[in-house]
């Protein structure tokens, strides 16, 4: 569904990424992990559009987006769902998921359609649809976040650090969520996560990311079995 080839990227003197090439399979979790200053949100960034590489391709079912502005790139089917989860507290849970919406070319009956399917797949923001998104706890808050992604109706999902901040359970749900959406609907995950040992546990394939390279791409099974990406590029060294 997406593919990364050569990817490279510097900001000014600093290369963030360095050739970084992997596959995102069609409706499968693609969980790309590594430490802080790894390049993973960098990486979500440039599939977006929000940041132009110097070297490399990223293609959308074997088409080009690099070069293709961010807008556009939503309308193609890539939802991104930034870390910080970035809701407009002062709109209503339902303002916000408007908004996602406005930028498909979908009729107003369709955006109506996928506005109430956020109300099914998170009942929460249904009960609170009237409410300020600012009233929210954290974890509802991650859901307005996706659920805007998803009312545009995207075959990518892009996550960056959704757990971020979440209590343990409150995380174990979301990552329930995200697994039951891509079971149910085909939808394609590109997961972002610190959290490794949680993100291993619902993703097909991973991706490990150490100053800007490819360390591994490999199965999630097999990630997680490697006992040097646990202990130096994990973090989950028990």
């Amino acid at each position: 569904m997406i593919g990364v080839s050569g990817l490279s990227v510097t900001y000014g003197a600093v290369q963030a990424l360095r050739d970084v090439s992997f596959d995102a399979e069609p409706g499968k979790i693609t969980a790309v992990l590594g430490a802080n200053g790894a390049g993973k949100t960098t990486l979500l960034r440039t599939i977006s559009g929000l940041v132009k590489p110097r070297a490399g391709v990223v293609t959308l079912e074997g088409k080009t987006l690099t070069g293709t502005h961010a807008e556009d790139i939503v309308r193609r089917g890539v939802g991104h769902v930034p870390e910080g989860r970035g809701v407009i507290g002062e709109f209503s849970v339902e303002e916000n998921l408007r908004l996602g919406s406005l930028v498909t070319h979908h009729g107003r009956s369709a955006r109506r359609e996928a506005l109430e399917r956020q109300y099914t797949l998170f009942p929460v923001l249904g009960e609170r649809r009237r409410q300020a998104a600012a009233t929210l706890s954290g974890g509802e808050r991650q859901m307005l976040a996706m659920a805007r992604a998803l009312v545009a109706q995207p075959r990518v999902l892009l996550l960056d650090e959704p757990s971020l901040g979440l209590a343990p359970l409150v995380t174990a749900d979301l990552m329930h969520t995200i697994s039951d959406l891509c079971a149910a609907s085909g939808l394609t995950v590109i997961l972002v996560e610190q959290n490794a040992k949680s993100a291993l546990r619902i993703a097909d394939h991973a991706v490990v990311l150490y100053v800007g390279r490819v360390v591994a791409n490999d199965r999630a099974d097999v990630v997680a079995g490697d006992e040097r990406l646990r202990q130096y590029y994990l973090g989950l060294v028990e």
